[in-house]
């Protein structure tokens, strides 16, 4: 009896694990910024802005915002490690954002409406940590992708 591997049997690009890896830390990040206790100061969260007062464990100022971004971005993560293509291009794209995002959290006077997301220096630096991971990530994990697929498009 001959049995064929499960489709799913089959390990995921190391590009679409850390995608999803990603992509549940952020959506976890997002949920965590909701749960009073976990987030000092709820009562004192915005929708928006820097007059929010609310900071993730204490430390991230966070805003509702702010929150459905981390949401968003996660469910992005999620949904692009499905193929490694677009799993590298979450983790690289996004980390450009992040790092976009933590270039002009260093630029704004975050005490004006410029500071809408709202931004703090942990922030800031949580940021470019994150940036840096997944750009670093994206391109070491995939470097010797585009080669694999010239061999393949060779061999037919």
């Amino acid at each position: 009896m001959v049995t064929l591997p499960h489709p799913r049997a089959e390990a995921r690009p190391l590009s679409s694990r850390l995608a999803l890896g990603f992509g549940v830390l952020f959506l976890v990040i997002g949920i965590l910024g909701f749960i009073p206790g976990i987030t000092t100061n709820y009562g004192a969260m915005t929708f928006a802005g820097h007059h929010s007062g609310a900071l993730l464990l204490g430390v991230f100022q966070v805003s509702i915002l702010h929150n459905l971004v981390h949401l968003a971005f996660g469910a992005a993560g999620i949904a692009m490690a499905r193929d490694a293509d677009t799993a590298r291009l979450f983790l690289v794209g996004g980390g450009a954002i992040y790092l976009l995002l933590w270039l002009y959290g260093l630029v704004i006077n975050r005490a004006s409406p410029a500071n809408f997301i709202p931004l703090n220096t942990p922030d800031n630096w949580l940021h470019f940590l994150l940036g840096v991971a997944m750009v670093a990530l994206g391109v070491y994990v995939t470097r010797g992708a585009r080669v694999d697929r010239t061999d393949r498009a060779d061999r037919r």
